[in-house]
């Protein structure tokens, strides 16, 4: 099997695994939405909480459909690409207050806080996430670009199904 033939499967099932994730995660914000509502920084009003909870859950949910269409993969992939970003914020917050962490804890069903350090770990996957989104736009990409996105993909992927 040559080179370019492997890359192109591994993308297509990246495709599909983080399109699944993106819509299990989006359908999440809409059957449970404490985790996500403790995470929303102080500075953004309290009576947007819940809509930009449920707008960015229907948004995961619309660009992790449009990336599985071959003709939607540019522009899905550049919503999840501004979506990660938009709520990058979220985990920063959680990473530094320490309300967010107790109350993210409790909101995920367990009796102690989520711990500091697992905020911090989880703070570079979004990187990860935005490459791989950035690869979807791609038609032609160094093979080098599709190699570090191939590597990175496993131990992100990874670290979500173990949270």
């Amino acid at each position: 099997m040559n080179q370019l033939v492997l890359i192109n499967y591994f993308k297509k099932f990246t495709i599909f695994i983080f399109s699944l994730l993106y819509i299990i995660i989006g359908i999440k914000h809409f059957q449970n939405p404490d985790p996500f509502l403790a995470i929303m920084p102080e500075i953004i009003p309290i009576y947007l909480h819940k809509f930009l909870v449920y707008i960015s859950g229907f948004f995961e949910i619309y660009f992790g459909l449009l990336i599985l269409h071959k003709e939607e993969r540019k522009f899905g992939a550049w919503g999840l690409i501004i979506l990660l970003f938009a709520v990058f914020p979220a985990n920063i917050y959680l990473f530094l207050s320490e309300s967010a962490r107790e109350n993210f804890g409790i909101a995920i069903g367990s009796t102690d806080p989520i711990r500091q350090i697992d905020t911090l770990i989880r703070i570079p996957f979004q990187i990860p996430l935005i490459l791989c989104a950035y690869w979807y736009t791609i038609d032609d990409p160094k093979k080098w670009f599709s190699y570090l996105c191939i590597i990175l993909f496993f131990p992100t992927i990874y670290y979500f199904i173990t949270l």
